[in-house]
Formats: C-alpha cells, sequence, structure tokens
C-alpha cells in the first residue's frame, strides 16, 4: 500500500470542513433502518412536478422497491400520482433495456404505456430544442455501475447540457453506486474525450450518479451551467462502502454482481482480439481467445455465439475458445481497489513474447483508458506497480476536487 503524505489529509480535512455547510442539497440522514433510493421518497419530488409537463429519461432499472411486492416502475408510479408524463427518453439498451451494446435505438411509441419513446442513443445523443419544446421538468433515473465509460452518465451529461441551454428543470433521483467505493484508474486527458468518457475523472470514480450531476454542473462542464436549475433526491441510509447488488442487471451484459464488479478492469479489452464473454453465458466474467491461455488458472473451453440481445456480433463466434474464468481467478485474489490491472498486463505479455496481434483499436483502447499512456506502458512491458503509481497524484487531485459534491460518507 502507498503511504499518502501527511499533509494531504490535513487538505482533505480541511476542504470537508469547509465545504461541509456549503452542500448544493440536503444530505440523507443516517439512522434509516433500510436504504431508500431517491425514487422511494415520492413526497420529496413530487411537489416539484404537479402542474408540470414531464420527461422521463428512464430504462428498466427505474423501478421503486425492487424485488418486494410493492414493485412499481417510476413511469407508472408517477402517472398514478397524476403526474403529466409527456415522453420518455431512451439511453444505450433502450426503454426496456432489451437492445444490444452499440446498437441503435429507435424512436418509438411504448406498448404499455402509450407514451412516445425518444432515443438519445441513435441519430442524436442530445435532447434537440424540439425534443423539450413541451416539456418543464426533465428527471433523470437510471441505475448506473460507477464507471466513466459507462454510457448512462453521457447521456445525463447531454442531457442537463439541453435542459440548462432550454430552461428545462433537471431531476436526479438518486440510486447507489455498487463500486463507489472504489477511485482508482487513470484520469481522463481531454483529447480522448468521447462518449464513452466525457469527464476529467478517473476510471472508477467513486460518485453517485447524483453527485456527478452536482460536479458536472459545479464544475461547468456544461454550457449554461450556471442557469441549470438541478435538484438531487439523495439516498436515504447510504454509505460508500456499503456492499450493494444490483436488483435488476443495468444492461444486457451486466447480468450479476460478478460482471459489475470486473466490468471495469475487463471493458478494456473490447478493443483487442480477446473476448469478454458476449456470447456467451459469462459476458464479463471470463476472457477468451483460440490460442492465448493464462498461466496458473484452470483451462476451459468455451464457444460464443449470436444472441440477438446480449450479442448480436460476438467476437469469435462459433470458434472454440481457451477461456479463463474470473470466477476461478478471483480465488486466487480478489481485486482489492476495484480496477486489476493484472489480467491485462498478462495478456499483453503473452502477446509481445508470442508475436500475437493484441489490439483491434488503439483509438478506442485510449478513449476507454482515457489516456494513451496506459496502452503505451502495457506494450512496453512496465511492471504494473509503476503503471498504477503514474496516475496516483491525479487521483489525490481528483478526490479534493469532488469532495464539496459529496452527498455520503465513505465508510
Amino acid at each position: 500500500m502507498r503511504l499518502i503524505p501527511i499533509h494531504f489529509h490535513l487538505i482533505l480535512l480541511i476542504t470537508f470542513l469547509l465545504c461541509s455547510g456549503c452542500s448544493h442539497t440536503t444530505k440523507p440522514p443516517l439512522n434509516h433502518e433500510r436504504l431508500v433510493l431517491g425514487a422511494e421518497q415520492v413526497k420529496r419530488y413530487l411537489p416539484v412536478l404537479k402542474g408540470k409537463r414531464v420527461g422521463l429519461i428512464v430504462n428498466q432499472t427505474s423501478v421503486l422497491y425492487p424485488n418486494t411486492p410493492h414493485s412499481i416502475h417510476v413511469v407508472d408510479a408517477l402517472r398514478q400520482h397524476n403526474i403529466n408524463v409527456v415522453s420518455v427518453f431512451a439511453p444505450e439498451h433502450g426503454f426496456r433495456g432489451n437492445r444490444g451494446a452499440g446498437e441503435t435505438v429507435e424512436d418509438n411509441i411504448d406498448t404499455s404505456t402509450g407514451l412516445p419513446i425518444i432515443s438519445l442513443y441513435g441519430q442524436t445523443k442530445a435532447p434537440s430544442q424540439a425534443m423539450l419544446a413541451n416539456i418543464d421538468v426533465l428527471v433523470f433515473d437510471i441505475q448506473d455501475v460507477g464507471v466513466r465509460f459507462y454510457t448512462y452518465i453521457s447521456t445525463m451529461h447531454y442531457a442537463m447540457a439541453a435542459a440548462a441551454q432550454y430552461n428545462v428543470d433537471f431531476i436526479v433521483l438518486d440510486r447507489p453506486n455498487p463500486n463507489g467505493k472504489f477511485v482508482a484508474g487513470p484520469t481522463l486527458v481531454p483529447e480522448f474525450r468521447s462518449f464513452v468518457g466525457m469527464h476529467p475523472i478517473p476510471i472508477l470514480h467513486g460518485l453517485t450518479i447524483g453527485e456527478l450531476a452536482l460536479m458536472i454542473k459545479g464544475e461547468n462542464w456544461i454550457q449554461n451551467a450556471d442557469d441549470l436549475n438541478l435538484k438531487v433526491i439523495p439516498v436515504m441510509s447510504y454509505r460508500k462502502s456499503d456492499t450493494y447488488s444490483l436488483p435488476i442487471p443495468p444492461s444486457p451484459n451486466l447480468p450479476n454482481a460478478l460482471s459489475v464488479r470486473w466490468y471495469a478492469s475487463l471493458c478494456l479489452f473490447e478493443p483487442t482480439h480477446i473476448s469478454v464473454g458476449r456470447g456467451t453465458d459469462y459476458p464479463f466474467q471470463m476472457l477468451g481467445h483460440p490460442t492465448l491461455h493464462w498461466p496458473n488458472t484452470p483451462l476451459n473451453r468455451i464457444t460464443p455465439s449470436k444472441n440477438p440481445v446480449a450479442a448480436p456480433y460476438p467476437k469469435w463466434e462459433n470458434t472454440v475458445l481457451n477461456a479463463l474464468f474470473i470466477q476461478d481467478f478471483e480465488i486466487l485474489s480478489y481485486p482489492v481497489n476495484g480496477f486489476d490491472l493484472r489480467l491485462l498486463h498478462n495478456t499483453f505479455a503473452q502477446a509481445r513474447e508470442r508475436n500475437v496481434e493484441l489490439i483491434t483499436s488503439e483509438r478506442f483502447f485510449d478513449q476507454l483508458a482515457g489516456t494513451d499512456t496506459l496502452r503505451k506502458a502495457l506494450s512496453s512491458g512496465e511492471s504494473i506497480q509503476d503503471i498504477e503509481a503514474s496516475w496516483q497524484t491525479e487521483l489525490i487531485q481528483y478526490r479534493i476536487l469532488r469532495q464539496p459534491y459529496l452527498l455520503y460518507p465513505e465508510k
């Protein structure tokens, strides 16, 4: 473990004390018996929506009281309270979460509610003036996983920018971050900004989506940020150190807690010839390749196949792969800091030794990493310790920068 100088702790303490009295929104009490999602605190946001024309940015995760007999989607809950829901805006994977990664989401009419579905993952990723012409308030309620390149936060960014530009109020119904205890990985450099990384934050940023919304506004990461009327409904009884298993899969290829835990570490294999399990029963729970294998781990065989929702175009379709199952790897050593370089480092080393082409798109790899230094360091064989040390200064600076926007204790 690297020791942080004592003066850094003093800086954090002073920053916390200075900001404790200037919160952007009311911090939740900690004496509740159970965690209460932002969406479940209906009395806190219904008065803001009464008599307004409301647009919802939601998907299949936008559920109150999930996995209970009282489970209800936020669309239905608001309509039961006679809120005028005008339209639903759909992010990547669609309103019902049944579109594959990267697949265009089309405008549609929801058969269950009759509401128009407006795509924010098609020809445009930002709400236009015409889309918001009959809307007074936008409500964002989507479960995030706390990883910079998970695109729901990019959708929120563009929606906040549009709301600020066109004088529309913006409400975030907050949800826990299942990776909330981690701040790790390289911080994004502006030249690598893209839809899979829009903010100068680490790969694992340790923020809930509500905290990130406050930071986007507070740091002026959108135009007209000062004009945006932003309100966050925090989660009650939540600490960042809490273990929070998602009650509903946030996307087709993150079906369980293991995939959510390893998503940040394995997604950087996407722009390589290594399969991360799309088209198998183990998405983001395995690595696979026809010839490479991972030493000191059980050797398995698996064959990816097409799945119309989760894997319309799986890598190495119908090809037998050598596979490393992450569950077996975890038995050897659990990822302590949330962003685990060991598998990337080992695979790059194998590729160098065997002269195997590994990367399929340097640009996409760098966009996911947020920098080109990680790819270059892995390719040249730098040690894991040196690579991780290279981004520690930026992580310290980021922790200080984000302090005024934190709504929840870390322990």
